[in-house]
């Protein structure tokens, strides 16, 4: 279905640059100057009484910056591109609507106001994808039927606004190379992942009980939950629309949960996505071509409870990377595959260097991880850091094997803390990315108690 209705915009400009003279907390307006290290804080939550617009890490030493001034402002999802390709400007999603950090001006606006969702940032033009929910949200997941949504290309930093369309069949994730597709997945009927009551200043809300009968921690409901919804073997299909025409095409279906559907950087027809589940139960990461062909599996299990998730390309499109574990919460890797080669590479890291998500450089010289607490899969007892890594290849002794070009080539991961997250609550997911010069690491966290989008200077 392709509409074209007259909307008007009204761009909101919000005041105040990092540094700035005050901010809203709830109904208050609380002084907030440039902080140290230490912070003052409430006696009934233990968490900042102010949040500071920037500090310097205790460990690292680094600057810190706070990029939005509306809480639960969220930086995107660490695949989603949220930067223009010259690293001036980043989106943001804010209650208000679509936010926009300049770093040149150092300063937020609006760039769209409403019920607006980033989808992603153009690779090559100054343009945001999103989706604007017309009326009341209803009750859904995100692979259902939307008829109530519209999505959009608004030009950076102007707000001017290109109608896309409205389209029924599905929830769309993710923009191709070229701009000429869309992409995403639909499934033929609903299933809640989180039917119960929502927790502030998190991701949701994953509730269920355990065999005692005890309620489940957050991260073992949310396991509970992806499994009941995997054993349901609802029909899908990933689909793409072309964005000048509005033509929707079936790239492929299955009664498997499909999900994280993603475009290749740099080759428009190359598609990514997972079969999504309990890893342990999915053989998870698979592309394919945007006409349904070379449809590959990039990962085989070699042992039970063997597990590979979060995937991602790189900037360059050449290379697959995927956090892998052998077997799940023992042994921890940052694994690569070549799409032209074929060849792997597994980095190696420590228990307490596992991140929820990893992320690479534009220019493919950095790496990264958001670490992670207790609770989840790697129970680090010592793991909330944001980290950049050094990936080192642990090279051949004189004699190599006769076989050692086909062989998974081993590293190991460097790690460097960046920024302690000790008062992050992890029911929030960093979604660390760089911006395009290297200069920052931006990430979202509730540390201060709503969660906000701050940045780490490299």
């Amino acid at each position: 279905m392709h509409k074209n209705p007259s909307l008007k915009r009204r761009q909101l400009l919000i005041s105040s640059a990092i540094g700035s003279a005050a901010l809203m907390l709830g109904n208050k307006t609380l002084a907030a100057s440039e902080t140290g290290t230490s912070k003052p804080t409430t006696p009934e939550t233990g968490k900042p009484s102010v949040i500071p617009t920037r500090w310097t890490d205790p460990i690292s030493g680094k600057k810190i910056l706070r990029l939005s001034e509306e809480d639960n402002s969220r930086s995107l999802y660490f695949h989603d591109n949220a930067f223009t390709h010259d690293g001036r400007y980043m989106v943001m999603n804010t209650p208000s609507g679509i936010g926009l950090y300049d770093f040149q001006q150092q300063k937020n606006t609006l760039l769209a106001k409403g019920k607006y969702e980033v989808i992603m940032v153009s690779r090559s033009k100054a343009v945001c994808y999103a989706r604007k929910t017309i009326g009341e949200p209803r009750e859904k997941d995100n692979n259902n039927l939307f008829d109530n949504i519209e999505y959009y290309a608004i030009d950076i930093p102007s707000g001017k606004e290109k109608f896309i369309g409205i389209f029924e069949k599905g929830f769309i994730t993710t923009v191709n190379a070229d701009d000429t597709l869309m992409a995403g997945a639909y499934a033929t009927r609903l299933f809640a992942l989180q039917p119960g009551k929502q927790v502030a200043n998190t991701d949701g809300g994953y509730n269920a009980i355990g065999k005692d009968g005890k309620p489940l921690s957050f991260a073992d409901a949310k396991e509970l939950r992806m499994a009941d919804r995997l054993a349901q073997n609802i029909p899908m299909e990933i689909f793409t629309i072309n964005i000048e025409t509005g033509e929707r095409k079936v790239v492929t279906q299955s009664t498997d949960w499909l999900n994280h559907v993603q475009f290749s950087p740099t080759d428009p027809q190359q598609l990514m996505y997972c079969h999504e589940g309990p890893w342990h139960m999915v053989d998870r990461i698979w592309t394919i071509r945007t006409d349904g062909s070379n449809k590959q599996s990039i990962h085989t299990r070699r042992m039970n409870m063997e597990i590979a998730g979060h995937e991602f390309f790189s900037f360059d499109g050449k290379t697959i990377y995927y956090d892998l574990q052998t077997p799940r919460g023992e042994d921890f890797w940052l694994a690569t595959y070549h799409l032209e080669t074929g060849k792997r590479i597994w980095y190696h890291m420590e228990r307490n260097e596992w991140s929820v998500h990893f992320q690479i450089s534009q220019d493919g010289k950095l790496l990264a991880g958001d670490g992670g607490d207790h609770e989840m899969v790697a129970r680090a007892e010592d793991g909330k850091y944001l980290y950049l890594f050094e990936p080192q290849i642990i090279e051949d002794i004189a004699v190599s094997a006769p076989n050692a070009a086909e062989l998974i080539r081993p590293g190991k991961l460097k790690s460097t803390r960046l920024v302690d997250m000790s008062q992050h609550d992890y029911r929030v997911e960093p979604n660390i990315q760089f911006s395009p010069d290297n200069k920052y690491l931006v990430f979202r966290s509730n540390m201060h108690g709503p969660i906000h989008t701050y940045a780490v200077v490299l």
